[in-house]
C-alpha cells in the first residue's frame, strides 16, 4: 500500500496533536471495534476556529487525516469548517489508497461532531446545521 509524501509527512509529524482544556466544543468519532477513534477539540471566538487539536487512535493514514483536516479549519469560520469534505482532505494529502478512505470521513465526522457539541454548548439546536453524524461505514 502507497502513501503519498503527504500522508507519510502528516503522519511523522502531525499538526495540533494535544487537547485543548476548557474546549468549546469536543467530538468524537470511531469505535474501539475497528481501532480508529478521533477526538476534535476547537476554541471558537466570533465564530472562528481559533484553535483546534486532535488526539487519534489509530493507524498512520487516520492520523495523517487529523492532522490535515486540523490544518485546513484552522482560523476558518464554522460555517466553512463545516463545507470541510473528506475528499477534500484526501485531495491536500495528495490521495489515499482506497482502503483507508475511511479515515478521511472520520476526521470530517469528528469535525461536525465537535461543531455540534460547541452548538450544544450554545443553546443551539445542531442538527438542522451539522447533521446526523453516521457511524463509520467499515465498522459494520
Amino acid at each position: 500500500m502507497a502513501y503519498s509524501e503527504k500522508v507519510m509527512d502528516h503522519f511523522a509529524n502531525p499538526r495540533n496533536v494535544g487537547e485543548i482544556e476548557n474546549a468549546d466544543g469536543i467530538g468524537e468519532v470511531g469505535n474501539s471495534k475497528c481501532g480508529d477513534i478521533m477526538k476534535m477539540y476547537i476554541k471558537v471566538e466570533n465564530s472562528v476556529i481559533t484553535d483546534v487539536k486532535f488526539k487519534t487512535f489509530g493507524c498512520g493514514a487516520a492520523i495523517a487525516t487529523s492532522s490535515m483536516a486540523t490544518e485546513m479549519i484552522k482560523g476558518k469560520s464554522i460555517n466553512d469548517a463545516l463545507k470541510l469534505t473528506n475528499k477534500a482532505v484526501m485531495e491536500a494529502l495528495d490521495g489515499l489508497p482506497p482502503v483507508k478512505v475511511h479515515c478521511s470521513v472520520l476526521a470530517e465526522q469528528a469535525i461536525k461532531a465537535a461543531i455540534s457539541d460547541y452548538y450544544k454548548k450554545q443553546g443551539i439546536d445542531p442538527e438542522p446545521i451539522v447533521g446526523v453524524i453516521p457511524e463509520c461505514d467499515h465498522c459494520h
